[in-house]
């Protein structure tokens, strides 16, 4: 369980009777307050920090059974109970900040090792089909070079395999013969 520092909440009501209401509790709303206060600490007392920010709805419709039966003995009807605000500690709001910041981290991790896993499966895909078809990694080669534009400043460095240098020199060694 934790503690905050206040919770602050509206109750909605309205009086039905009003002889009943001046003659049972003489001060209705003062009795109603304070009704309403302790039924919130009841219904609060049992839960986690996540539940009360998650769940205020739930909580004020908690608070509203638990008044309800005894506002309608004092001639009262409770049509609404909103929580406002839970003032916490500056510590504990310290606390959520760093654990929704992990939690951010965590969800960034796992999103790009998911990512590094699709493009480690489409590189050996890749490299499969290059390797199945004798010429893909020549028109990879090509592609590549193609991109580089019309700049000046680029330097390639180009990975020529020994056997298309040895296919060049045959067919420049046949064409020296014919001359």
């Amino acid at each position: 369980m934790c503690r905050f520092h206040s919770i602050n909440g509206v109750l909605y009501f309205k009086v039905m009777d009003a002889q009943i209401a001046i003659i049972k509790v003489q001060s209705y709303i003062y009795a109603v307050s304070q009704y309403a206060q302790a039924a919130l600490r009841d219904v609060i007392g049992g839960m986690t920090l996540d539940e009360l920010l998650a769940e205020r709805q739930k909580i004020g419709d908690e608070i509203e059974k638990v008044i309800e039966k005894e506002a309608k003995n004092w001639g009262l009807e409770v049509t609404a109970i909103k929580i406002q605000d839970v003032d916490m500690p500056e510590e504990l709001k310290k606390m959520m900040s760093r654990q929704a910041s992990a939690e951010r981290e965590k969800r960034a991790t796992i999103t790009k090792a998911e990512g590094d896993k699709l493009a480690a499966f489409n590189l050996a895909a890749a490299a499969m089909t290059m390797a199945q078809s004798p010429g893909a990694m020549q028109l990879r080669t090509l592609q590549t070079i193609d991109g580089l534009g019309p700049s000046p400043s680029n330097t390639v460095v180009l990975a020529v395999p020994v056997d298309i240098m040895e296919a060049v020199k045959a067919v420049t060694s046949k064409l020296g013969e014919k001359k």
